[in-house]
This record gives C-alpha cells, sequence and structure tokens, in this order.
C-alpha cells in the first residue's frame, strides 16, 4: 500500500511540469520613442484628490460618482465575477475529496449478510502533466486581472467625465448669465426705440432693427436654459444621484494645475486599457498551451481508502483500499482539437493587435492633449485680446449713438460682435479646462 502512495505523490508531484504555452514577451511599443520635443517634460500625475482640490464642488462630486455610477459599478462586480471564475478554474487543478458512507444488502434476502463501508475518495483526478489545467487556471487569472484593469479604467473616465460635466455646467451657467444680461439690454434697446418710434424720432427700420436683435438674443437665452439643463441631466446621471443641496459652492474661476508628463514607455505602460490589453494577450497565450495539451494523453486517477466490515460494531477494525489509474489518448476526433488550437492561435494574434491599437491610442490621446495644452494657452490670450477690444467698441458706439453720431445698426453691430467675443472667451475656456482633464486622463490619472 505504502508503494501506491509514494507512487501516487510522484505522479501528483510531476503534475504541471511541463509548460506547452509560448513564453509571453511584451510587444514593442508601436509608436514613438518620445512625445513631441517642444512638449515633453518628466515627471508623476497627482491623484484625482489633488489634482482638483482647488474645487471643492467637483471634488465633492466626483466621490458621489464612484460611490454610486452604475457603469463603474457593474464594473466593481465583473471583477468579483471574474475573480471567483479564477478560482473555479485553479481549484480544477487539485483533486477533489469526499467522504463517503455505503451500506449494502440484497433486496428480498432476508438472510444476506449486510456490508457497511466508510472512507475518502478521489474521483477521476487529472494528472495535469502538461500543464492544461495550470494554463486555464492562469487564463482565468489573466482574465481577471484584466477585469481589475478595467475597473481602474472605468473610473479613471468617470472622474474624467465628472469632471469635464461639472466644467461644462459651470460655462453654462456663465454663458446663460451672458445671454441673460444681453436680453435685458436688448430689450431696453427695444423699449427705447419704441418711444422714439411712437413719436416719430426713430424710423420702422431703426424699430424693426431692434426687434430682430431682441427675438435672436431671446432666442440664445432659450438655447442657453436648454444646454444648462441637458448638461446637469448628464451629471446627475454620472452620479447615479439627483445633486445634492448641501454640495459646497462653486468655483467660476477653477485653475486645473498643470500635468506633469513622462516617457511614453513610462506612463503609456502604466494605463490601466494598456495594462487590460496586456492581460488579454497574457490570456490568449495561456489558451493555447491548454489548446496544445489536448493532442497529448490524458491521465486520470480515481482512488479511495477507508475500512469496511459486515458488522457495523467492527466497521474501523478492517482497512480497505483502492487505485485505479486510466489513460486517454486521443486517436480521432475530426479535427477537433487542431482547431481549437488554430482558434487559440487567431485570439492570441487578435489580442497582440488589441494590445497595439490600446498603445497607439494612448499614445495619440496623451499627444493630441499636449497639443492642446500648447496652443490653447495662445489661443486663450488672443480671445482675451478680442473680447476686450470687442467691449472697448461697443462702449465708444455707444456714447456715439447716445449722441446721435452713430446709427442703429452701428450699436447692433458692435453689440453683436461684442456677445461673439463673449460667448467665444467662454468656450475657449472651457475647452482649455477640458483639455486639461483629458491629458491628466490621458496620462493615467483619476485613480
Amino acid at each position: 500500500m505504502k508503494t501506491k502512495l509514494v507512487s501516487l505523490a510522484a505522479a501528483l508531484a510531476l503534475a504541471g511540469c511541463i509548460n506547452l504555452a509560448p513564453d509571453h514577451q511584451r510587444p514593442a511599443l508601436a509608436v514613438a520613442d518620445q512625445w513631441p520635443a517642444e512638449t515633453a517634460q518628466a515627471g508623476q500625475a497627482l491623484n484625482w484628490q489633488q489634482y482638483y482640490a482647488g474645487d471643492a464642488r467637483l471634488v465633492a462630486l466626483i466621490d458621489i460618482a464612484l460611490k454610486n455610477n452604475r457603469d463603474l459599478r457593474a464594473a466593481v462586480f465583473n471583477a468579483e465575477q471574474a475573480r471567483a471564475q479564477a478560482r473555479v478554474a485553479d481549484a480544477n487543478r487539485w483533486p477533489t475529496i469526499n467522504a463517503a458512507g455505503v451500506y449494502t444488502r440484497v433486496s428480498g434476502d432476508v438472510s444476506s449478510t449486510p456490508r457497511y463501508q466508510a472512507g475518502l475518495g478521489v474521483s477521476s483526478y487529472e494528472l495535469d502533466l502538461l500543464g492544461q489545467l495550470r494554463n486555464q487556471s492562469d487564463a482565468a487569472t489573466a482574465r481577471y486581472l484584466a477585469s481589475v484593469e478595467g475597473r481602474r479604467a472605468a473610473q479613471i473616465t468617470l472622474v474624467a467625465a465628472v469632471a469635464s460635466s461639472h466644467l461644462a455646467l459651470q460655462a453654462d451657467s456663465a454663458m446663460l448669465e451672458l445671454v441673460a444680461n444681453t436680453l435685458k439690454a436688448r430689450e431696453d434697446s427695444e423699449g427705447l426705440m419704441r418711444r422714439k418710434f411712437d413719436v416719430g424720432v426713430a424710423s420702422q427700420l431703426d424699430m424693426s432693427t431692434a426687434e430682430t436683435a431682441t427675438g435672436a438674443a431671446r432666442a440664445a437665452y432659450a438655447q442657453a436654459k436648454r444646454q444648462r439643463a441637458q448638461d446637469e441631466n448628464a451629471l446627475v446621471l454620472l452620479l447615479g444621484q439627483p445633486l445634492p443641496a448641501d454640495l459646497p459652492g462653486a468655483n467660476a474661476n477653477t485653475a486645473l494645475p498643470d500635468v506633469p508628463v513622462g516617457l511614453p514607455s513610462a506612463v503609456l505602460l502604466a494605463r490601466p486599457d494598456v495594462l487590460q490589453a496586456e492581460q488579454n494577450l497574457v490570456a490568449s497565450e495561456a489558451n493555447i498551451g491548454a489548446a496544445r495539451a489536448a493532442f497529448f494523453p490524458a491521465i486520470s486517477l480515481t482512488g479511495q481508502f477507508g475500512t469496511a466490515s459486515n458488522a457495523l460494531r467492527d466497521l474501523f477494525s478492517n482497512t480497505v483500499w483502492s487505485f485505479v489509474g486510466q489513460l486517454a489518448m486521443p486517436i480521432f476526433d475530426a479535427g477537433r482539437n487542431r482547431a481549437n488550437l488554430d482558434a487559440a492561435k487567431a485570439a492570441q494574434g487578435a489580442a497582440v493587435a488589441q494590445y497595439d491599437k490600446a498603445v497607439q491610442s494612448a499614445f495619440r490621446e496623451v499627444a493630441d492633449a499636449l497639443a492642446g495644452r500648447a496652443t490653447y494657452g495662445e489661443q486663450l490670450t488672443a480671445q482675451e485680446q478680442q473680447t476686450r477690444a470687442a467691449r472697448d467698441t461697443l462702449r465708444l458706439i455707444q456714447l456715439r449713438f447716445d449722441n446721435g453720431a452713430a446709427s442703429q445698426l452701428d450699436l447692433l453691430t458692435a453689440q453683436t460682435n461684442a456677445f461673439a467675443a463673449e460667448q467665444a472667451l467662454l468656450q475657449v475656456r472651457l475647452a482649455a479646462q477640458a483639455n486639461s482633464v483629458q491629458l491628466y486622463k490621458a496620462l493615467g490619472g483619476g485613480v
């Protein structure tokens, strides 16, 4: 008996000593070695609490979203499911030991001798000599790690989405205030023009021009209200709940810090979406090993060790055991194993392509955001200068109009240009802030 137990132990020790899966080699980065020289600088990204620390309202909104957002919650549960599935796959590598008790007696024969049996048994344990079960476990573990990175990517995306939505809502509020002030000014001008028209000082053309300007401002006001309501709805969806009444006050001049940028090899490979793609590649490589092992014989063991007796009182006085080994060799499977191996290799090729795409997409996101950071400052400065000039022009035209030296059309043109410049300034500011959010996200910030 000892000899057979030693043989069984030796066989178990050999399990998994051969691995037919290809060695994992991280694909070379299919992008440039570094960012554009004029925008590159070394450093590490801040966590989101530090990065958005200047806006207490935004910090509170992000914290609420991380607790309640349904997409992030689904990503967490997906990771937990993958973790459980990985544990199941790993458990398949080990024998299952069952306790059993048996009582037998021939039916209809009162004089027959009963038989009692109790013990522990191992049923159909497969020796993993070629690593098939280990590779299946490794693939499941890699899928779990990919789901963990997917959850991290979902969190980064959520943080950026909340920040962008909050900034858009702030810009909407500023735009609504601008349009409301413009509408009031246009209505006042129309009222003044109507009084002039009634006494014959203004012409019908002047009156129509004033009405046209007021109508355009009223339409812009309705559009601004709709945009703000829609952006607030989008923010509520991200939060997973209505906006709380006790939020900190809004900061109309949110200034986001500069995001330090490192080398692509140090930044891109740490992004969760890139790590997720790499773990999917690892899983596909492990599947190849499992598919290759299917071409070789499978050895399974069944054993039992316990006691047996014809009398219950003597049940534990007699030792019994059994041991069965079985070998199954694939001879004809209509090409099933070959097709499974081909499918696993094709999946690996697709995983490599997806990894390359993830790296390239990440590189483009960072490069685009860096290009934005290099140009939005200049654009914002130019737009501020244009807006100041438009304000000065409107002020001077208004003085000339009040003194009869400028026409109603001149005043309307100046008002329209100033309003357009103010709108453009708000839009450029929002775009610059949104670009900072996207750069922070592209560098893997938000966890």
